[in-house]
């Protein structure tokens, strides 16, 4: 699975895109975000606010619930604003 971080998110993880292999039992977004966590203070950071975050899976944008998959790309992104 690929990740994408972007803007702060990926200030605070400390890399712009990664890939993981989750455990088979995360199912969603919501799993993924939650092990993501686990894995270090920059990622705990990054995460801590899932209301100030927008996420994409496989370049569509999706929901905490959406289903994942091996071989899918998440990106992780701030609400974009327009001007």
């Amino acid at each position: 699975m690929k990740l994408l971080y972007f803007a702060w998110l990926r200030q605070k993880i400390g890399v712009g895109e990664e890939a993981v292999e989750p455990p088979p039992e995360i199912a969603d977004v919501r799993g993924l975000v939650e092990w993501l966590k686990g894995r270090g203070d920059g990622y705990a950071q990054a995460f801590r606010d899932l209301d100030s975050i927008k996420l994409a899976v496989n370049q569509e944008y999706a929901g905490l619930d959406h289903p994942i998959k091996a071989g899918d790309e998440v990106a992780f992104f701030p609400p974009v604003t327009g001007g």
